[in-house]
This record gives structure tokens, C-alpha cells and sequence, in this order.
């Protein structure tokens, strides 16, 4: 790092790869398969293409038996100099069925000739050998898609000179391919032959795709016939639902009586496939440290009616049952039921689109419903190429190293390249793709070291560890424009602010229909049963942390699992928080949006003060005539912004927004800061007084810093109307600004302000809930949240 200019390492760098070719076909190859080419017609051409040796390994038959057991235990090794690779063995099979597929990278290849070896395995001593295939490497055929796979051969097994036919035959196939190879993501790889056991699987690359999520509301409304068990007071209850870990309850209903009635709602979150159930309990205050089960039900999800929108729902009955120690029949409790029932209306929504994630890094912004989906707008193009400089992350045999892999997360497509073992410098070259529903949307990429493959000093299995974070909004970019760039990933630690190295990428944001895109601005950000039927902003961020806990439980589920560490990072999970850093950026971030205030009271005072003498005749004459003349105000007002956009046009951005360290106080913060910023929520200090208080001043000024935050973006999206950070929303502005000074201009003053006037006094009838397409257009500007760590 220069020291004269230590800032300058943490910028974005332009790269010049050495990208593939256009291939001839017109569809694009990404992790969630092929894209026709009526969408596209960009191909797989955002990586360095890297050949391999593919060998597919299929079967074998009439292998011979072992003289000695009469039986067969085979497997088959396929050898490339000093690289081996091994199926898995069967035992007692003569016609053994692999189906496997080796990957050797070609520029690691030491060798002209590939030996496949068929064995049999032996509990004790050396294993048997039962015969080889050669392949000379100059005759291997090369594949490249959309050719059909190859086709595999019986090969006869040749003894170890290679000159004599012997009994038995294996089934191969190999070729000579790219990354882009359908064979690629399930391949054993010679950079990971280290790697032994289940750690095999968490090296290859995998596509996920998060569950969909659903709200469920309940709206708890009465209940009839409530007993509890001292006859002679009436119950004074109240209602537990429980879906999975989320547990809700009505309030305690005012009255006692023995049909209470509360009318409220309780929503949760719940994931397709619904595996949870509805469990609801009515409970009795018998006195304050005392709660009496009065009754209990539990309903599956699946019967419950699916709303798309805000029609009304149906409400039902249900009979509560209750479980005491009553007659025991064995060691198993008998169950009682009686006629306590309650009613309530409940549904599952999908009008509304489930908040996974931050709001300010949201990746998609469909209802959940997939009726309710319009047609894709773009496509998204993500070439993952390499990483360079990487900090050591662990220790393997007394050396520093890194198993690094990177995952990428859009929309409900989640992607993880494979691991490359032992490397600061890994190069994936994988490309993915993703359909575009709105590009004021972000995609969020984060490289992790692998911690579950085994051989590490540490016992057991870690967490995977956090290398570095990078977001692109996609609204940033220009259309069908290649961006090659270095990231830098930065990492805020204990002990301060650390570069861990820098993520190479290379992306494209295709078009496909521009009106569609310029349509989207005037449109909601959320669908419309968010601004129909809104939540409170208690229930938003209790709905977001469950919907962020089915999600990372869900991928965790997957093989190879995508870990909740891992998942937690790529949500922002900690981003609502407290931490004196972030209330600072975000106060900065304001003080900077009145520089321009400060810098016009100052022009005006140099203007007053004569310091120069032409620019102020110039300001009388101006500020004469639109006395004279008021109707020019407004035109001029918007010719001139016109004019301020036709002219920042020369210094727009060209590349997009990445982390700045000096915006977020990454770089100053005090270190006293940083350990309240790390400290565990609750805090981990001994006092519990101090304790209490600490966890209070954190919880309100979190809230503060959430306001502080907020006030600071729509600043900021006034900021970029004509900055040209979204060069579709700058472009759709200054033509707004050009036609409304014409149409001003044209017409009389007196009818312009009697028609706002009017517009703005008008009837309720007249007003809709839904947001105005101003309203809607100003918050898709972006802001500088996006560059915040």
C-alpha cells in the first residue's frame, strides 16, 4: 500500500482478462441452466476459459474374481502423472456401476499418456490389480457445448505392459473440455485431490435456491366454553401460537369471562414445503408467575387458504383439546376432549414479498406469488474469475494457507463456486446467470474460506471465516456493457479495518425491454398488499429475523450445506445493530448533504460583496427580470437543472459504487469503538448494572441511527437525480425537466398554481393508498448506502 495514499488501495481497479470467445450458438450457459436465445444473445464469454482432461468413468463387466476370496471388490483409479483420482469400491460386484467424472486442469498436466486402472480392493496388503486402459493424450477429442456428450466405449483391460488382452471390460469416455462442460460442477478435481471423505463434496461448486417464504397471518378473534379448573372463578385468558421457533401471543384479554375475545393478528413466516404446524394453546392467568393450559390445537399449513390480494378470508371454528393425567393406560397420557373451541381467520399470503434481507441491499422485489410475477426485464451476467492476495486464514503443516470459494446471492438464486484448496491466489472462471425482475436491485458476492475439509490444526469442524464482501446495484450499470474489475475485500476486525485481498469479476446487465425498464420507475418499490395492508415497523424487523432464520436453516440443509455463518454474512444480519461507526457515517452523511447549502450562502455572499463585478450584474439582471416576469421562474428553474444534467453527463460515474472506507469510518475508528462494536448482544460486561443500561443505549440508538440513516438516503437520492449514478432514472429526470419547462412556459402562471392548488386540496375519494408515480420513481434513485461496510 502507498502510504502517501493509503485510500487508494481500497478502490476498484479496472482489469483487462482474457475473456472466452463468443461460441456459435445464441444461448447463454449459467449455474440455473441455458437461456434461449430470443433473450439474449451474449454467450459464456465473462471467463478465461480453462481446458481440462475430462475421464467418465461409467461401468465395468465380467471383471475377473479373486482365486482366493471368489469374489470381487473393485474400483478404478485414473492416473495422470502425478495426479490420482479414485472411484469409490463396491464389494462382491462383478459388473460394478460408477458413473463418476474426473476433471484434470490442463495447464498441470505433466504427462502424454492417462493410465485407468480397474482393482480390487484387499482388507490387508496390497490391492489386486486386474487390468488398465492407456489413453494417448494427443488423440483425446475436444468437446465444447452445445455438443452433444460424448459418448463412452467398452475399453478391454490390457495387462501392465499393455500388450495382452485380459478378461474384462470398463466403460469410459474422455475428452478434452472447458468450465462451461455440464460434467464441471459434479467433477472430481485434480486442484482438490487433498481433500478425502464428505470434505469432497463441500469443494464443488453447487447452485441453491432459497425456499419461499409465505406470511401466515392469524387473526386470533374469540373463544367460547373456556373451563378452568377452579369452577368458582372465571378464566382470565390468552392465546400462545407457536410455528416452528416463532412463538406469538395475543394480549391477556381485559375481562373475565368464559367466552374472551381478542380480534387481534399474529403473523409468521412459514417456507415451502410447509413442514411446521400451527400450534395454538389457550392459557388461564392463575396469577402472575402462573399460566393454566386450557386447551391446545395443532393445524397443518396446508389448510389454510392462499391469498393473492386483500380480498377477505373466511373465518372457522375449531375445537381445542386438552391433555391432563387423567385414567393412565400404560405410560401413555390419555387425551380429554370437551367443548371449549376457538374461532379464528387465518391465511397464508403471498401478495407481499417476504423481507429475507436489508431493505437497503434487497435482490428481489416480486411477491411471493408466482401469479402475481411479471416478465424479466434483463438478464444478469456474473463472471467470477479469481481472487488475488489472500490472507492466510488458517494454518496446514506449520504454513499459512486458504481454501477459498465465493458465493454469490440474487434474488432467490444462490451460487458457490467450488473450493480451491490451498491457494491465495484461487481462480474459479465460473459464469452465472440470472433473470432481471427490477434493476434497482443489488447483488451481493462474499468469499469465505472453507474451514469442513479436514486436516485443519483446529479440533473439529469451524466457521466457515469471512474474507471479504462486495454489492453492485444494478441500476448503476450501463446496459450491455462488460465491466472487468478488482474489488477490494475489506474486513472491519476487532482490531480495525483490514484489506484481505481483491475479488476479480466481470459482469454484464443485458436488456431486454428498455420501455419495460424506464415503465418500472414509476412503479412501487414492494407489492401493493405492503402499502394495502402495511406492518408496523416491530413486526417488520421480528419478520425479517425469522425469515433470515428459515432461510439459513433451510440452505443449511443442502449438500453440500450453505452455512448459517455463511448466510447470516450475505443478509446483513447485524446491520440494524448499534455501533458508534455506523451512527457516525450516518450523521456525516447528512452534514455533507448541506455543503451544498453552505457553498450557495457563500456564492451569494460573494455576489453581495462585488467580488466579481460581472457575475453579480449578471445575478441583478437575472433576479430583474423574473420580478418582471414570474412566469419564468419555474422554466427557468428546470432548464437549469436540465442544463446541470446535460453538463455533469461528462463526469458521470463509470464504474459502481463499492465500499468506502472513508464514508463509513472504517479508517478512523477508535478502537475503544470498535470493542463496543464486537461487544456480544447482550453485552458481556460484568456489572449488570452497567449491563442493563448498555443494552438500553444500544436499542435506542440503534432506532436513532436507523432514522439518522434514512433522513440521509432521501438526501442523497435528491443528490443523484442528475449525478448520473442511475443513468435511467438521471436521463427519464432531465427529459421530465425539458418537457415541463416547455409546458410552463406555454402556459400561464395564474392556471399552473390554481391546478396544484387544486390537485393538492383534493377529496380523500380522490387520493389512493398506493404511492404516486413521483413518489415511486424518487425511492428507486440510489444512495450511498450501497458503499457502506
Amino acid at each position: 500500500m502507498n502510504p502517501s495514499h493509503p485510500q487508494d488501495d481500497y478502490k476498484i481497479k479496472d482489469t483487462k482478462p482474457q475473456l472466452g470467445e463468443r461460441w456459435p450458438h445464441g444461448g447463454v450457459r449459467g449455474g440455473g441452466g441455458w437461456i434461449s436465445s430470443d433473450r439474449v444473445t451474449s454467450t459464456y464469454d465473462l471467463v478465461e476459459q480453462m481446458y481440462y482432461l475430462y475421464v467418465r468413468v461409467v461401468k465395468a463387466r465380467d471383471l475377473p474374481t479373486n482365486p482366493v476370496t471368489g469374489s470381487c471388490d473393485p474400483y478404478v483409479e485414473v492416473k495422470l502423472g502425478n495426479y490420482k483420482g479414485k472411484t469409490q469400491h463396491f464389494e462382491k460386484k462383478m459388473n460394478p456401476e460408477w458413473n463418476q467424472v474426473f476433471a484434470f486442469a490442463k495447464d498441470k498436466i505433466q504427462s502424454t499418456d492417462l493410465e485407468v486402472f480397474v482393482r480390487d480392493r484387499e482388507m490387508v496388503g496390497r490391492d489386486d490389480y486386474l487390468g488398465k486402459v492407456v489413453f494417448d493424450m494427443n488423440e483425446v477429442p475436444t468437446r465444447v457445448p452445445p455438443d452433444s456428450p460424448l459418448a463412452p466405449q467398452w475399453y478391454r483391460l490390457e495387462d501392465r505392459r499393455g500388450e495382452s488382452k485380459l478378461k474384462g471390460e470398463v466403460m469410459l469416455a474422455v475428452w478434452m473440455g472447458t468450465q462451461a462442460d455440464e460434467a464441471f460442477p459434479e467433477a472430481w478435481h485434480s486442484d482438490a485431490a487433498t481433500v478425502h471423505g464428505e470434505g469432497v463434496f463441500s469443494v464443488r461448486s453447487k447452485v441453491y435456491v432459497s425456499p419461499k417464504l409465505w406470511y401466515l397471518r392469524v387473526n386470533v378473534i374469540e373463544a367460547q366454553d373456556v373451563e378452568s379448573e377452579d369452577k368458582s372463578q372465571l378464566p382470565q385468558v390468552l392465546v400462545k401460537a407457536q410455528v416452528g421457533n416463532q412463538i406469538l401471543k395475543t394480549k391477556l384479554c381485559p375481562t373475565r369471562t368464559a367466552n374472551p375475545f381478542w380480534n387481534e393478528d399474529l403473523v409468521f413466516v412459514a417456507a415451502e414445503p410447509f413442514e411446521e404446524q400451527l400450534v395454538l394453546t389457550v392459557e388461564n392467568k392463575v396469577t402472575p408467575s402462573k399460566d393454566e393450559l386450557v386447551g391446545r390445537i395443532s393445524l397443518p399449513l396446508h389448510i389454510f387458504e392462499r391469498r393473492l390480494d386483500h380480498r377477505p378470508v373466511h373465518s372457522r371454528w375449531f375445537n381445542l383439546q386438552k391433555f391432563g393425567f387423567g385414567v393412565l393406560e400404560g405410560d401413555r397420557r390419555k387425551e380429554h376432549k370437551f367443548s371449549t373451541r376457538i374461532h379464528l381467520r387465518a391465511c397464508l399470503e403471498g401478495g407481499y414479498h417476504v423481507l429475507d434481507e436489508s431493505t437497503m441491499y434487497i435482490s428481489d422485489q416480486r411477491p411471493t406469488a408466482r401469479q402475481l410475477w411479471k416478465q424479466p426485464i434483463g438478464i444478469l451476467e456474473v463472471g467470477i474469475l479469481s481472487a488475488q492476495g489472500l490472507m492466510p486464514m488458517k494454518n496446514k503443516d506449520g504454513r499459512g494457507s486458504t481454501d477459498a470459494y465465493c458465493v454469490a446471492k440474487y434474488g432467490q438464486k444462490w451460487v458457490r463456486t467450488r473450493t480451491i484448496v490451498q491457494s491465495l491466489n484461487p481462480k474459479w472462471n465460473e459464469q452465472y446467470t440470472w433473470e432481471v425482475y427490477d434493476p434497482c436491485t443489488v447483488i451481493t458476492l462474499g468469499v469465505f474460506d472453507n474451514s469442513h475439509l479436514g486436516g485443519n490444526d483446529k479440533p473439529g469442524p469451524g466457521k466457515d471465516s469471512r474474507i471479504g464482501k462486495v454489492r453492485i446495484r444494478l441500476s448503476t450499470l450501463e446496459t450491455d456493457r462488460i465491466y472487468t474489475q478488482s474489488y477490494p475485500l475489506l474486513v472491519l476486525q476487532p482490531s480495525g479495518l483490514k484489506k484481505t485481498g481483491e475479488l476479480q469479476l466481470a459482469f454484464r446487465f443485458t436488456c431486454l425491454s428498455l420501455a419495460h425498464m424506464i415503465y418500472l420507475y414509476s412503479r412501487p418499490l414492494l407489492p401493493k398488499m405492503h402499502y394495502l395492508h402495511p406492518f408496523t415497523i416491530s413486526q417488520l424487523d421480528n419478520l425479517r429475523y425469522q425469515a433470515m432464520n428459515i432461510v439459513a436453516s433451510r440452505l443449511g440443509r443442502a449438500e453440500p450445506p450453505l452455512r448459517k455463518e455463511v448466510v447470516e454474512y450475505m443478509l446483513d444480519v447485524d446491520s440494524h445493530m448499534w455501533s458508534m461507526r455506523r451512527s457516525k457515517a450516518n450523521f456525516f452523511r447528512i452534514v455533507s448533504l448541506f455543503s451544498g447549502l453552505i457553498s450557495m450562502s457563500k456564492w451569494l455572499g460573494e455576489v453581495c460583496q462585488w467580488k466579481n463585478p460581472i457575475t453579480t450584474i449578471l445575478v441583478h439582471i437575472l433576479f430583474c427580470i423574473l420580478i418582471c416576469y414570474p412566469e419564468l421562474i419555474l422554466p427557468t428553474a428546470f432548464l437549469y437543472m436540465f442544463l446541470i444534467g446535460i453538463w455533469n453527463f461528462r463526469s458521470r460515474p463509470r464504474h459502481p459504487p463499492h465500499m468506502d472506507t472513508k464514508l463509513s469510518w472504517a479508517e478512523a475508528v477508535h478502537p475503544d469503538e470498535l470493542d463496543e462494536e464486537f461487544d456480544t448482544f447482550p453485552t458481556s460486561k460484568p456489572q449488570d448494572i452497567v449491563r442493563m443500561r448498555y443494552d438500553r443505549l444500544r436499542s435506542v440508538a440503534g432506532r436513532i441511527q436507523t432514522v439518522v440513516g434514512d433522513m440521509a438516503t432521501q438526501g442523497e437520492r435528491f443528490q443523484s437525480l442528475l449525478s448520473w449514478r442511475d443513468p435511467r432514472a438521471t436521463s427519464i429526470f432531465i427529459v421530465f425537466c425539458l418537457f415541463a419547462a416547455v409546458a410552463l412556459y406555454i402556459t400561464p402562471f395564474k392556471i399552473v398554481t390554481l391546478l396544484a392548488g387544486l390537485f393538492f386540496l383534493r377529496h380523500p375519494r380522490f387520493r389512493s393508498k398506493m404511492p404516486s408515480a413521483p413518489s415511486s420513481f424518487f425511492r428507486r434513485l440510489p444512495a450511498r448506502a450501497d458503499s457502506m461496510l
